[in-house]
Formats: structure tokens, C-alpha cells, sequence
């Protein structure tokens, strides 16, 4: 694989990546598997299926299942042609894919504080009319 196509690669599939586990773990669509698996999470007897089951609520920990199937899909590699390039490969697909999701949450923090302080304005600026009217 050509190097070029390589870190390509690199910074397209982990979009995809984090986009899969942002959904399945934080949006409404998956809200009642994602409630089932918070459940069953802290209530299963047996600590390989608590940790199992945790693993589908957490963005980190779904990110890397999400890239062990992007990896059988995709067949990509980096550095390497053996192995030891799907190892790399998946350490650094999750890390950029968590670098993303990152980013992608302060955005999210930032315009819903935008729209708050606007609705805010607003506020105050419709209840100083309606006074000055009076």
C-alpha cells in the first residue's frame, strides 16, 4: 500500500469510526440498547459480561470494536504488510478516531453555549421592551 494512500487513510477512516461510536453511544436511535447494556452492565453476575456489556456505553471503549471492524472490512495497514501493520493500524485509528470525537464534543459544548447565551439576550431583550412599553 502506497504511503500517500496510507495517512489518507489515516485521517479519512477514523471519521468514520467515530461517527459509528458517537451514535450507537450517545444518540437517541440506540437509546434503549444503550439503556439495556447500562443496565446489565452493573447488574450481571459474571465480570466478563459487566465489562462487556460496558464496553457498548462508552465512546473510548466502542471505538475499538468499531475499528476492529472498519480494520476486517478495509483490510488496511500502515507501515507494515504483515500483522504488526494492523496493530499499528488500529492503535492509531482509535487514537484519531478519539482525537475527532474530542473535537467534535467541544463543538457541540460551544454552539450549545452560543445558542443558550443567545436565548439569553433574547430574554432580556424582549422583557426590557415589553417594560418600556408599558
Amino acid at each position: 500500500m502506497e504511503m500517500a494512500f496510507q495517512i489518507l487513510g489515516l485521517f479519512i477512516l477514523p471519521i468514520c469510526i467515530a461517527c459509528i461510536a458517537r451514535t450507537v453511544v450517545y444518540e437517541e436511535v440506540f437509546r434503549e440498547i444503550r439503556e439495556l447494556c447500562q443496565h446489565k452492565s452493573k447488574s450481571c453476575q459474571s465480570l466478563f459480561r459487566r465489562k462487556f456489556f460496558y464496553l457498548f456505553t462508552c465512546e473510548y471503549c466502542f471505538s475499538h470494536y468499531v475499528t476492529l471492524g472498519v480494520l476486517a472490512v478495509t483490510r488496511f495497514h500502515l507501515m507494515y504488510a504483515d500483522w504488526r501493520g494492523y496493530l499499528v493500524a488500529f492503535f492509531a485509528l482509535v487514537f484519531m478516531a478519539n482525537i475527532y470525537m474530542a473535537v467534535y464534543a467541544w463543538i457541540k459544548i460551544e454552539t450549545t453555549s452560543e445558542k443558550k447565551d443567545i436565548e439569553l439576550k433574547e430574554k432580556k431583550l424582549s422583557s426590557s421592551d415589553h417594560a418600556s412599553t408599558e
